[in-house]
């Protein structure tokens, strides 16, 4: 039987070819329809009544560099953005030097026959951000480099983000701290009667970060005192109760002033050939490090000492994943992760740490962490075109925290400092973890892209 399509004398073989281009324009349309639904769609946008000013591009260009840079990311990403906002503008010569405490760039604008060439400086303000703010200036960056903003709304909005205020009041900021330290805790120390240290401890870190935020001069100084307090807490009251080895009770409560990202990021750079904005924030990771431990050599020195443990029986393996659950929900309080994005969070910590895992088990704890960050570069970009997501860069900073070994460093350094060869070891191995997370990325990275393009030349060649 023929179909209202058909013509009635067609012949079968027609016909049947008729059927399977209309199975398939519907299961296109279908699939297009839950496309829809579930992904992001790009916003549809007029172009500017005018031409920007090659004043307003420079701008604009600047206040992106700085934002991006305050909110993590690598210098070598910063430049890359830039130049293709540049081009999306119709600027094809910039020249930047982005740094992690400055930003310098230069642009050639063509204004009737006379070429001039401008050129802005910008200081990089604390890169105490939050996950919200990330996500906020990886979308307006995404934006800018279609050549959908209008410069100077552009820098109106970074400078919206920069002050705007999180998602989350001081109380439950500190619950989710608490929480954060709790799960960071599941993580690298999964011991029961710890999980009350981790906790308490956690609080004691809050309430002090709360008393800097009042008292602006104590800023500088409260890693070495949140370091010194927690120390000696744990040395004279908590160790010799719990029963296990103070370092690693201590570095939970601390997982907010460990530079582990920082080292990172650093490492990242200098495998990017960005060698002063790479060396400057190695160093900075190291002083921050060396003012912990100090605070916690201090701390160890008025308890009298460190006290005699034993190490317990760790919880089951279900722990770390609980960790995991409990970080997230951390993030998601205290760095006023984006609405909606806990599932994602959560989602991209299992991705990097079940790929940790794997990593390790075949090939060792140094390797374990570019298994990690190879994982999960390339589930962020995926994740990312979901309507519930947040940005790549928001779960990216957090499986970041989570993969880093920052808290591992501290450990070793405090150990180092106390006269232990494993402790050098162990500091030893952690710089080659760092080291080994940053290739990850840049595989990651460079596989994501090679993925993209490919895409864009599928769609672009003509169907047959």
């Amino acid at each position: 039987m023929s179909t209202p399509d058909e013509p009635p004398d067609a012949p079968p073989g027609e016909r049947a070819v008729s059927r399977r281009r209309r199975t398939s324009d519907w299961w296109r349309s279908g699939v297009a329809a839950v496309a829809r639904r579930i992904l992001k769609q790009p916003d549809e946008v007029e172009p500017p009544d005018a031409a920007p000013s090659g004043a307003e591009i420079l701008a604009m260009l600047r206040a992106f560099a700085a934002a991006q840079l305050e909110v993590g990311q690598p210098a070598n990403l910063v430049e890359e953005s830039i130049r293709t906002i540049a081009k999306a503008y119709g600027v094809e010569t910039v020249r930047a030097v982005v740094l992690p405490t400055v930003v310098i760039i230069e642009i050639e604008s063509t204004d009737g026959d006379e070429t001039e060439h401008r050129t802005e400086i910008e200081p990089i303000r604390s890169t105490d951000s939050r996950l919200d703010q990330a996500g906020a200036i990886e979308q307006l960056v995404t934006e800018a480099m279609a050549g959908h903003l209008v410069p100077a709304e552009a820098v109106e909005r970074i400078d919206a983000v920069r002050a705007s205020d999180p998602r989350f009041g001081t109380f439950t900021a500190t619950v989710g701290y608490v929480v954060l330290c709790v799960g960071f805790g599941l993580s690298l120390n999964p011991h029961a009667a710890a999980l009350g240290a981790y906790a308490a401890l956690g609080l004691v870190v809050g309430v002090l970060r709360l008393i800097a935020r009042a008292v602006p001069t104590l800023q500088a100084a409260l890693p070495v005192f949140a370091a010194f307090t927690v120390t000696v807490i744990t040395c004279a009251f908590v160790a010799g109760t719990v029963g296990d080895e103070p370092l690693r009770i201590i570095a939970p409560s601390l997982v907010t002033f460990l530079p582990g990202l920082t080292l990172t990021v650093a490492a990242v750079e200098l495998t990017s050939n960005q060698v002063v904005a790479g060396a400057s924030r190695i160093v900075y990771g190291t002083a921050q490090l060396l003012l912990l431990t100090f605070g916690v050599v201090v701390g160890v020195q008025v308890a009298g000492g460190l006290p005699d443990t034993t190490t317990g029986e760790p919880l089951g393996a279900w722990a770390p994943f609980a960790g995991v659950v409990c970080v997230s929900v951390g993030y998601l309080l205290f760095q006023s992760a984006p609405p909606r994005s806990l599932v994602w969070l959560v989602l991209a910590l299992l991705v990097a740490y079940v790929a940790q895992r794997i990593g390790g088990e075949l090939f060792g704890a140094t390797l374990s962490g570019f298994f990690g960050a190879l994982a999960v570069v390339p589930f962020t970009r995926f994740a990312a075109a979901f309507r519930t997501a947040p940005t790549s860069m928001v779960m990216l900073l957090a499986a970041f925290w989570f993969l880093v070994p920052g808290a591992i460093g501290f450990i070793s350094l405090g150990e180092a400092a106390s006269g232990s060869a494993a402790g050098v070891q162990a500091l030893l191995t952690t710089f080659l973890s760092l080291f080994s997370i940053a290739l990850g990325f840049l595989v990651g990275t460079a596989l994501t892209r090679e993925v993209r393009d490919l895409q864009a030349r599928t769609a672009a060649r003509p169907r047959q």
